[in-house]
């Protein structure tokens, strides 16, 4: 996955560093050349000087062929004008952005941009966002612990209890949209084809709900 990151602060630092660790192909933009020094001797990314929202820069970056955008400087404005620059423009796949004002975050959201704005959990919640883009959180609770996702259910449960999808204290499913209606399910309710499912899970059990709807994904 080529992953382009605006901001290389804390936050940005370490996701790349994350990613190029596991195999990614992360790069880094950033206006200020001094911040390169949060990166490791020897990263391996591409790390590109300038602003995050010159076609320049980016294109000087590789975003016409990046999977996902993340932008994650310490400016809301800079961070929605290269979020929806990478969205409109470059139609990268998937784009994330992080805010400091919540205020803003509705302004994200109409846009169809999923938006990051604790400081204490953003490089782990990233990092799950890019890998599980099919369980966006809806809504975070407390500094992101507990997430609120939906996800379409794969062919191959079809028939099976809802019930087994629940994890005691890691994943409880919440409600069911079927056929447009939406119900609250009993731990017996077979799941139909095309099930859209809304799930409470611990943020640390992302991966363990992904293992169950990834099947048919290939993801």
């Amino acid at each position: 996955m080529r992953v382009i990151v605006v901001g290389c602060g804390r936050v940005g630092s370490a996701l790349a560093v994350r990613l190029t660790a596991e195999g990614h192909d992360a790069r880094i933009i950033d206006r200020n050349p001094r911040s390169a020094r949060l990166l490791p001797a020897g990263f391996p990314g591409l790390v590109v000087h300038g602003n995050g929202y010159s076609r320049r820069v980016l294109e000087e970056a590789g975003i016409e062929h990046a999977d996902a955008f993340v932008a994650v400087t310490s400016g809301d404005n800079t961070n929605i004008v290269s979020a929806r620059t990478a969205k409109e423009t470059y139609r990268v796949p998937i784009v994330l952005a992080r805010i400091y004002d919540p205020r803003r975050a509705d302004i994200y959201r109409d846009l169809g941009i999923p938006t990051i704005s604790s400081v204490r959990w953003s490089v782990h919640q990233f990092h799950q966002m890019l890998l599980h883009r099919h369980l966006t959180p809806e809504l975070d609770f407390g500094n992101g612990e507990t997430l609120l996702v939906r996800s379409q259910l794969p062919g191959y449960l079809t028939g099976r209890p809802l019930g087994d999808l629940e994890v005691e204290g890691e994943i409880r499913l919440v409600e069911v949209t079927r056929g447009g209606r939406s119900f609250l399910p009993a731990h017996s309710t077979p799941a139909e084809a095309d099930d859209l499912v809304t799930f409470a899970v611990a943020a640390e059990s992302l991966t363990r709900l992904s293992g169950f709807l990834d099947k048919e994904l290939g993801t």
